[in-house]
């Protein structure tokens, strides 16, 4: 995975950006301006997730990896800013990122620092998934314009690389090793963990604004029948359902959410809590698996989920 991640890196320079973009409306322009900005700051956040789990790693080609996949994530947002300025042929409005973006970036970075690895590694896979099999790809079939298809090929192919990984992840904190190591390691002051919780508290309750005018609301354009965005849920809940998984502190918390929403009576009652404590639509904290899905998924090791979600990015495209 090293070798290849090494490989397969490239320069924003490699694409050719002297092509005139196709003619398009102004609605159109300005929605695609608008995404590619907000686009640029959630691949930065990216990097700054991948920046604390370098930080954490011990083997040194998993540290390695992390690098590589720190200069991936610059060099999205570096490619996402370039086409925003690309298609804003008539400059009808300054743009800039969504307001809930801003003010969500700096909580969830200090989350990672200060939250247990699973927590931090959750966050990524889930937004890798959102990511890649939903929004990339449904941003580039709106925009149909080879400039972007061009652009987002090599994005993708990045992307597929993080995505093994973090099922990589998701399997060590998941394993015995993992939760051996978790149980010795000294836990911090009373002040600390406070803090900690503090700041988890204030990514729970910004993080459904964040969702919502970053993923939900584009989505809602660029691929209204919300068939990939349920199929990253859909994929994400089968990953949660692993041995050891749900087990966590991290899992066991969406775990009784997605419960507690099943439930007739408690989804009546407290449903709009459950939705926001879980960061979510309604629509995509329901299970999205059946019995038989969720049998198959116990069986399959991470490596042939991870196979399988990226075969599905495919068959999105």
């Amino acid at each position: 995975m090293l070798e290849k991640c090494r490989r397969d890196q490239w320069k924003v320079t490699d694409l050719d950006w002297s092509r005139p973009p196709r003619p398009m409306s102004r609605d159109d322009e300005e929605a695609i301006c608008q995404l590619f900005t907000d686009m640029a700051e959630i691949e930065r956040l990216a990097g700054a997730l991948f920046r604390e789990q370098e930080r954490r790693a011990k083997e040194p080609t998993l540290k390695a990896i992390f690098k590589t996949f720190i200069v991936d994530e610059i060099r999205h947002a570096e490619t996402a800013e370039r086409l925003a300025r690309y298609y804003d042929v008539h400059e009808f409005r300054k743009y800039e990122r969504s307001e809930s973006l801003r003010v969500f970036a700096p909580h969830f970075i200090s989350a990672i620092r200060l939250l247990a690895d699973d927590v931090a590694n959750a966050y990524v896979t889930a937004g890798e998934l959102m990511l890649d099999i939903a929004l990339l790809r449904s941003i580039n079939d709106y925009v149909a314009d080879p400039m972007s298809a061009a652009a987002m090929r090599l994005i993708n192919r990045d992307e597929s690389r993080h995505i093994a990984i973090d099922y990589h992840m998701v399997e060590y904190y998941a394993s015995a090793e993992y939760r051996e190591k978790d149980a010795t390691r000294p836990r911090g002051t009373l002040r600390e963990e406070a803090r900690a919780w503090w700041t988890f508290a204030n990514v729970i309750w910004r993080v459904k604004p964040f969702f919502r005018d970053v993923f939900f609301v584009p989505m809602g354009r660029v691929d209204p029948t919300g068939t990939r965005l349920r199929e990253a849920f859909r994929r994400f809940q089968l990953l949660g359902e692993k041995p050891g998984v749900k087990d966590r502190p991290f899992g066991r918390f969406m775990h009784t959410l997605q419960v507690a929403f099943e439930n007739p009576a408690l989804r009546r009652a407290f449903g709009p809590v459950l939705s926001r404590l879980a960061g979510v639509h309604p629509q995509y904290l329901a299970r999205l698996n059946d019995e038989v899905e969720l049998e198959r998924a116990q069986k399959m090791s991470y490596e042939a989920l991870a196979e399988e979600a990226l075969a599905v990015k495919g068959e999105a495209s």
